[in-house]
């Protein structure tokens, strides 16, 4: 059983039970990350060594713990399928260990309000511009946001139906999970900007159909294109360049310096726990920093005044005594 045939056959396994887009990942992954080195190996003869010596080329990449985990995980699924048609029952990945988690400092960034002020004002195209207030206003991933047609906006409602699929011919599919698919409330100037758009498109193309894509008309935004006029405002507002997702980091990270309980920004972001939420998007915000220190300032100023003001009345008393 050859890794690369076994491979062709796990693909059409694969396509079966997956999303395009996943599957597009898995191949891209293994492209450029697993075949290279078990190409022409049996797979029943694959031993831990071989995993730990395609393990040790991995780490020399430096990838993120987290790409190395992905990794991990579609190899041990790929050795799965070929422990289900062998008909055995050991997995040689599986008792293999993990990639070894290295410190890594957190590079997720993300926008102040300020900052995407700046950023929106430099953004030179209308569509293209509520696009970005949505990802900002909105929470919504890119995907999703690539995907909202007029019949998903009832008033000051939106609903997340679909996510496109980037690199599969910007089909239409379901969100990432069951949690994604969701209803937001939007505030009533991103209202009156969605049926501006809907002015143009009508003017554009003489009709007002419902299945008409809110960024982009009859066919959605290019995520290519999305990235040219992302990084043309940038440049011109002085700013530096965040990914498309990293204003979903900002949406939450802004929310949460308002106060909003975390649950609310967790159902907002289309996250079926709450500790998702909190582990990827709580990033660090220097103005809760400070609102630390200035609380932790004021306690112990406070201490130091009583002490001091218990020190001046034993000296008081003291005093009438000699």
């Amino acid at each position: 059983m050859i890794f690369e045939d076994v491979l062709e056959e796990y693909m059409k396994y694969a396509e079966t039970r997956h999303k395009k887009q996943v599957v597009y990942n898995l191949m891209k992954d293994f492209n450029n990350c697993i075949s290279p080195f078990f190409n022409s190996k049996d797979v029943l003869k694959v031993n831990s060594l071989d995993v730990i010596e395609w393990e040790n080329l991995i780490l020399k990449r430096n990838y993120s713990n987290s790409y190395n985990k992905l990794l991990y995980s579609e190899l041990c699924n790929f050795f799965d399928y070929v422990s289900l048609i062998a008909g055995i029952d050991c997995n040689v990945v599986r008792k293999t260990s993990n990639f070894p988690v290295k410190v890594e400092e957190k590079k997720d960034d993300f926008y102040t309000l300020e900052e995407f002020n700046r950023f929106i004002c430099c953004v030179d195209d209308e569509i293209y511009k509520q696009y970005f207030n949505t990802l900002f206003f909105c929470g919504t991933r890119p995907s999703e946001a690539m995907a909202l047609r007029f019949s998903d906006l009832n008033g000051n409602y939106l609903t997340v139906r679909h996510s496109l699929a980037r690199h599969c011919y910007r089909e239409l599919q379901t969100p990432k999970n069951q949690s994604s698919i969701r209803t937001i409330k939007i505030d009533d100037t991103l209202v009156k900007d969605f049926l501006r758009l809907k002015e143009r498109y009508i003017k554009e193309y003489g009709d007002a159909r419902e299945d008409y894509f809110i960024f982009g008309g009859r066919k959605p935004l290019a995520p290519t294109s999305i990235d040219r006029r992302k990084l043309k405002a940038c440049q011109k507002a002085n700013l530096r360049p965040i990914t498309q997702h990293q204003f979903r980091h900002s949406h939450a990270t802004f929310l949460l310096g308002k106060g909003i309980p975390l649950n609310e920004i967790s159902r907002r972001l289309g996250h079926s726990q709450i500790s998702t939420t909190l582990n990827i998007y709580c990033h660090v915000d220097l103005s809760q920093e400070k609102r630390v220190n200035q609380l932790i300032n004021s306690v112990r100023t406070n201490v130091f005044y009583n002490l001091t003001k218990d020190f001046k009345n034993i000296l008081v008393c003291l005093l009438k005594h000699i």
